[in-house]
């Protein structure tokens, strides 16, 4: 008995052994050796701008401006109206805009006496109107001395008519009579004052006695005068378009 207790204490003595000498033999084995992982590739910082010299400093480049978009008249297809582009200040440019125009509408026509001979209007007035009509008429068929007499009966009738100073006015115009012309001129001037279309038309005829009498520069401002009243006035238009010759007209 005591023998197989001996030969099994001797079989647990060398088993242990055994494990304590492989233990060592581990612990001293050679570990892996541990490598660090390779750095990380980066570009190269850029290198430093040399200083500048002293006293001077850095100029910067102005960004280049933006091509301007400039005012332009574009007419447009099938109509003869104009069209402006103009340029917004901090917004993009526009579309096309109808122009305004420069002046203002042509007056109505208002040449017509007999249209004025209204219900009401007392007996007198139609009576002069009538007369400064068939004077007018005259002056204009070529017989201007005989319309003359017509429109001296009509301020005869009422002398407040402003039509028959005009056109007594315009007679003596016809005759070559420009002096007495711009006389009659001025009262009709003063009777018209209310009245734009028969205002141009004072300031047009003013205008041609001017120019006949050689007066340019009065002859002028006498037509741009009656446009700037009235647009649509075609004597002072037909006056300024036409070329002027030699007034060496002589006054009567």
């Amino acid at each position: 008995m005591d023998a197989l207790k001996n030969i099994y204490a001797g079989k647990i003595s060398a088993g242990i052994a055994l494990l304590i000498s492989v233990g060592a033999a581990q612990s001293c084995a050679p570990r892996p050796i541990y490598r660090a992982p390779p750095p990380i590739s980066r570009a190269p910082d850029p290198a430093p701008l040399p200083p500048l010299p002293p006293g001077q400093e850095s100029i910067r480049q102005p960004f280049p401006e933006e091509p301007k978009i400039k005012e332009q008249n574009l007419p447009t297809k099938g109509t003869g109206t104009t069209r402006v582009l103009k340029e917004t200040p901090g917004a993009p440019a526009t579309t096309g805009i109808p122009a305004q125009p420069g002046q203002s509408p042509p007056l109505p026509d208002d040449s017509s006496l007999l249209a004025k001979i209204t219900p009401g209007i007392p007996p007198q007035r139609a009576a002069s109107l009538r007369l400064t009509e068939e004077g007018r008429k005259l002056i204009d068929a070529g017989a201007p001395g005989k319309g003359l007499q017509r429109l001296e009966q009509s301020i005869t009738i009422d002398s407040t008519n402003p039509y028959g100073y005009f056109y007594l006015a315009k007679a003596h115009h016809k005759l070559g009579r420009y002096k007495e012309s711009l006389n009659f001129l001025d009262v009709a001037e003063s009777r018209t004052a209310d009245e734009p279309y028969w205002l141009a038309e004072v300031h047009a005829l003013r205008g041609e006695n001017f120019r006949a009498l050689g007066m340019t520069e009065r002859a002028e401002a006498s037509f741009s005068r009656a446009l700037s009243i009235n647009p649509g006035n075609r004597t002072a238009a037909e006056a300024i378009s036409r070329p002027q010759g030699n007034p060496a007209a002589v006054p009567r």
